[in-house]
């Protein structure tokens, strides 16, 4: 083996990585895979969170926990089933279209973390609905644990 061979393929080098259909369909797959392993850890902690805070500080408690897992776990699986339905289209989603989606996806939790204080704020458990919120943030850690993630 030569020196060249042995470092690899020269930075900015016209060396490209060319994928044949079986890797190609290996990937989406898992890419597919990992976003419905994602949602359902995410579901999965956020249940956890409500039926803990429900538990434990009472019915008000479960409610505003629950809403908080709502406010993110919705606008998270609106924007999984967009990537989804991008990999059945004839064209695949590209890096920015994942980027405008996930800044979208952030901005409608704040808006609804906005709405919920404005319209609930006096009545809402905020710890409890903040634990929701984070639970649901945090579901990947569930994959971490068990080291499924994609």
């Amino acid at each position: 083996m030569n020196a060249k061979a042995a470092r690899g393929p020269d930075v900015g080098s016209s060396d490209t990585l060319v994928l044949g259909e079986a890797e190609r369909a290996l990937i989406a797959r898992r890419s597919r895979v990992g976003l419905f392993r994602a949602l359902a850890a995410q579901a999965f902690t956020g249940m956890l969170v409500v039926l803990g805070a429900w538990g434990i500080a009472g019915k008000d408690a479960g409610f505003s926990a629950l809403i908080g897992a709502a406010a993110y776990f919705l606008p998270n699986a609106l924007f999984a089933l967009r990537l989804l339905l991008g990999y059945f289209g004839p064209e695949r989603p590209g890096s920015l279209a994942f980027f405008w989606g996930e800044f979208l996806k952030l901005l409608t939790v704040a808006g609804v973390v906005v709405l919920v204080a404005w319209r609930w704020g006096d009545w809402l458990n905020w710890p409890a609905f903040l634990l929701g919120l984070l639970g649901v943030m945090k579901g990947y850690v569930v994959l971490l644990a068990l080291r499924r993630l994609p």
